[in-house]
């Protein structure tokens, strides 16, 4: 299922991922056509590019290495927004110049006359925003020349070119990193009327991949451009540059110790946090299957204090954790709309129809319009809750920790010791709620004791996973990832289980509302009779899991 938002149709613009690298100065080296595998370097037209770029007054945005910007001239006029990857990548997405106008003032502009940014890109940026005004910051006068690489077919492997820089910082003056990142508003200085402060200017060269060319061949153009005495800037884009280096730095995440608990446990959780906000994105969007997988990732995040909280102040995490499962409350009920009319659809396609067809359709439809209804109604309650400043209060205390985490002398500990311990007590704690499980009589007790027992199998599956890294050793990667797989199979016939307890009190509720309907109530009855049928199947595998879970071996990594 997914919502109907504005700004979501398909074809509104262009997403490509952009991998490029920047170099200080000029000209461009001469005889780049004897590259290897290069056939030859043809100019391109001049271009006079005019660009104005969006941020928050406080510069939320290219503090997380994000570009918001509007450019005319050259061969992609248009709004371009810039998120980071990894390595010298970026995924690029791009709207037409009068995209903004279609908008309803997400993102406005404060300055009166100013354009303001698209809805659609306003949106995708808001987990950063996180309420704050996008006012026009600078505006850069670029006069560019240069190359394309070619193949000997013709193909265009690269594009090299030397920009000659104008650049105009805008009043209000940007305030430093992090003012204002708690509330809605930034509290520094500046009124963003878009009016030119500062001037400055520059020459550098960038090379950008085409869709024919390879990441070796930048490591070729970069040998050739150190042999003429160009290297790698320091600026990741033209608005850090315009704006120098006291606006523009961003806090580096604090370095931890190779090898340490704290180092293992905090690459699992910059992981998931830059995933999190990834997904806010989708989210507000409506994007298919965006809701269940920010609510895994809370999970996940949250999994992870709980199960190394030695490791840290608690009452910070514990905090995180108690903000994380609120979250998780918060997108639980459009996940569980969407998760009840896919099973009851699904079921319905294997009822027998015995001459009632027409009445299986109807239901069908009523099953697709209610659940449909449910899903819209419950999303929109999520993204409501996302706009206010409980969660974006949430994604700054979660940045706060990941860059200057608050460890404990424990994180010190080596890591593959650290792993062993958590991996056995989350095997015990899971062995011992599933045990008492068994134990319990059919019913509605046992049901809820399968599902803790199937809470506690998740979060042993996800500390496992989160454990696999390159620190350890190829011994402690393969037992954890052995231990994981097996919690794994447990956890999703748990999860069967759950499924089919909550579809059958589901069924019982929609039976008592339509009980004058009888082709109606026999397809529940049958709907219901298969669920039940579904969790004892389930059940009696259970025994042959949970021995492969209490397995030990696994959980010995050193």
């Amino acid at each position: 299922m997914t919502a109907d938002r504005v700004g979501t149709r398909a074809g509104m613009g262009t997403n490509h991922t952009e991998t490029e690298r920047k170099y200080d100065g000029g000209p461009l080296p001469r005889r780049l056509d004897e590259l290897p595998g290069v056939a030859a370097a043809e100019p391109v037209e001049p271009q006079d590019l005019d660009a104005v770029y969006y941020d928050t007054e406080d510069l939320r945005l290219l503090h997380r290495h994000v570009t918001l910007r509007r450019r005319s001239g050259g061969t992609d006029a248009g709004w371009h927004l810039k998120l980071p990857l990894d390595g010298d990548s970026r995924q690029e997405l791009r709207l037409p110049l009068d995209a903004a106008e279609a908008g309803e003032g997400e993102g406005e502009a404060a300055g009166e006359g100013e354009r303001a940014a698209p809805q659609e890109f306003a949106v995708r940026v808001k987990a950063f925003t996180r309420g704050a005004t996008l006012v026009p910051v600078a505006h850069l006068r670029t006069r560019r020349t240069g190359v394309e690489l070619k193949d000997e077919e013709g193909a265009v492997l690269a594009q090299i070119v030397e920009d000659r820089v104008t650049a105009q910082v805008l009043a209000g003056r940007p305030t430093a990193p992090g003012d204002g990142e708690r509330g809605a508003e930034p509290s520094g200085p500046g009124s963003g009327d878009g009016s030119p402060t500062e001037v400055s200017g520059w020459t550098e060269i960038e090379v950008e991949l085409e869709a024919a060319g390879t990441a070796d061949l930048l490591d070729r153009v970069d040998a050739v451009f150190a042999d003429a005495g160009l290297f790698r800037s320091p600026w990741p884009a033209k608005l850090a540059r315009a704006l120098g280096p006291d606006r523009a730095r961003s806090a580096a995440p604090a370095a931890l110790p190779t090898g340490t608990a704290g180092a293992l446990v905090m690459a699992g959780f910059r992981e998931h946090l830059a995933r999190l906000l990834g997904l806010d994105a989708a989210v507000r969007r409506g994007e298919e299957d965006s809701v269940h997988q920010l609510r895994i990732t809370t999970r996940r995040l949250r999994s992870l204090l709980r199960v190394h909280h030695r490791l840290f102040d608690r009452d910070r995490a514990d905090h995180l954790a108690d903000e994380l499962r609120w979250l998780g409350h918060v997108l639980g009920d459009a996940r569980d709309q969407e998760v009840l009319g896919e099973q009851l659809l699904d079921g319905l396609g294997a009822v027998p129809d015995r001459g009632r067809r027409g009445a299986l359709r109807t239901l069908r439809a009523l099953v697709t319009e209610r659940y449909d209804r449910g899903y819209q109604r419950a999303w929109e309650r999520a993204v409501a809750t996302m706009d206010g400043p409980r969660y974006f209060t949430l994604l700054a205390d979660l940045e706060a920790f990941a860059a200057d985490p608050p460890l404990r002398a424990r994180a010190d500990r080596d890591a593959t010791e650290q792993l062993s311990d958590v991996l056995r007590h989350e095997q015990r704690r899971t062995v011992k709620r599933l045990d008492r499980a068994l134990r319990s009589e059919p019913g509605p007790q046992r049901d809820e004791a399968l599902h803790r027992a199937r809470k506690a199998a998740k979060r042993a599956r996800y500390t496992a996973e989160d454990g696999r890294r390159p620190a350890l050793s190829k011994r402690a990667r393969k037992r954890t990832r052995t231990f994981g797989k097996r919690m794994k199979k447990l956890h999703k016939v748990l999860g069967t289980h759950q499924d089919s307890v909550v579809e059958r009190r589901e069924l019982s509720r929609l039976a008592g509302q339509d009980a004058t309907t009888a082709p109606h109530a026999f397809a529940y009855g049958v709907l219901h009779e298969r669920e039940r049928e579904r969790a004892d199947a389930a059940v009696r595998r259970l025994p042959a899991l949970r021995s492969r879970a209490a397995r030990r071996k696994p959980t010995r990594l050193a």
